[in-house]
Order: structure tokens, then sequence, then C-alpha cells
């Protein structure tokens, strides 16, 4: 497979460290890769601009200038396939991955060997990205990537697939279940949620990135906690 790799980081040092794992991981797993890199956030949102194909973005939070996660931040509101992985020094900003589906955070200085792991991960959500339900509604076969399904829920002998427009389509929600993969969590008997576009969770409610707030029935807080977890 090939793969656009973007290096954000204001030391020169750790730039060029990053890159040189990237290509050694690369050749390990037998993919190829172009790697860009760049000493601030300003520098790749100015190149993100005209080439916005990345697949990976390595992103350092703590620049001069802009930080990482508001770079991330503007780049979700128009991309949410890229596989952003935070790199810092500091364990503060944790908790600010929610908002940007980070897939992970790397403590500096970066093993590599976990390094490693986290790019196969990103690797695999990428492959897994390309997976499309088809639907045939009123007559015409519809194609839903999987990844842009934020939630699902179910009444009577319908279900209401929210992705990047609403489809209702008639089926059980537990025939949905099996098309899905381990990104979705069944939160209750009537509703399926995408895991990567939740920005917090309560006792009582999920609030995605975009907003909406899905009732959570008792008792199922710990279980979507968990899996989310477990996804990371």
């Amino acid at each position: 497979m090939l793969y656009k790799v973007a290096v954000c980081d204001d030391l020169p040092a750790d730039r060029e460290y990053l890159s040189r794992l990237v290509h050694q991981w690369a050749e390990l797993e037998r993919h190829t890769v172009n790697v860009l890199l760049f000493p601030s956030a300003e520098s790749f949102l100015f190149h993100y601009a005209e080439e916005s194909d990345y697949d990976i973005l390595l992103l350092d939070i703590e620049m001069g200038g802009m930080d990482g996660v508001t770079t991330a931040k503007r780049i979700r509101k128009e991309n949410d396939t890229v596989q952003i992985v935070f790199i810092t020094g500091y364990s503060d900003y944790i908790s600010e991955g929610y908002e940007v589906a980070a897939l992970h955070y790397l403590m500096k200085p970066v093993k590599e060997e976990k390094f490693f792991t986290v790019l196969n991960r990103a690797a695999e959500k990428l492959s897994k990205n390309e997976k499309v339900l088809h639907f045939e509604i009123s007559g015409e076969m519809l194609r839903v990537p999987i990844y842009q399904i934020r939630y699902a829920e179910v009444s009577g002998n319908y279900v209401t697939i929210h992705a990047s427009a609403d489809h209702v389509v008639k089926m059980t929600l537990g025939e949905l279940e099996k098309e899905l993969d381990d990104r979705f969590y069944r939160a209750g008997r009537s509703v399926i949620v995408n895991l990567t576009q939740i920005s917090r969770v309560t006792k009582t409610e999920i609030k995605l990135n975009d907003g909406t707030a899905i009732p959570l029935p008792r008792g199922a807080y710990e279980g979507v906690n968990r899996a989310i977890i477990n996804m990371r």
C-alpha cells in the first residue's frame, strides 16, 4: 500500500527522527510511503490547502505559533479520514483527543516498537474506511461508506442511518450491526454509535462531535467508556 504521511514538528531533529521511523516501518511492513516534513502548523496548513490527500498526520502538540490541537480541529472540519497521531512531551492534552478523533498520543522520546504498533493501527483503520455498505431505497442502490456513519437508531421495522445524510432503511438494528466493525458500539436496544464520533459521555447521554445528544440507557455508561478505551 502507498501512504502519504505528514510530519509536523518545530524541532528539526524530531522531524528527521520520525521520518526515519516511518521509512523503517514501511520497509518492514512492505508499504510505500511519501513523507513530507513541516516545521510549523502554519506551513502544513498552507500546503494542505492545495494537497489534502494525506493518510497519516504525525502532529506535535507544543509548537511555536499554532499548536497541534488547534491544527487538528481545523483539519477535522473537512476531513474525517486522515489518521492523526499526536506527538507530545506532556500527558496534559490527552482529553482533547475526543474532539478530533485522534488515533493515539505518543510521548517523547518516541519508542520505535510503540510507533510501529500505532502506524499499523493507522493502516488498519485506513483499510476499514474503504468498506462501503449498499442499501436499496426506493428502487435505487445507495452506497454509504462506513466511516461516515455517526450513529443509527431503530423505530419499528426501520433503521435510520445518520451519515453525511440521513437514510431510512427497512432492516433490524441487529442486521446492521453485523455489517459494521469494531468502531461501532450498541448502546442499548435502539441505537448503535460510532465510537470515533463521540466527544463526551455522561451518565445520561452520549455527545457526538457534531453536537448530537443521544440518550444513554441506565447502566450503559461503563460499557461505552470501556469500548472507547479498548478501541484506542
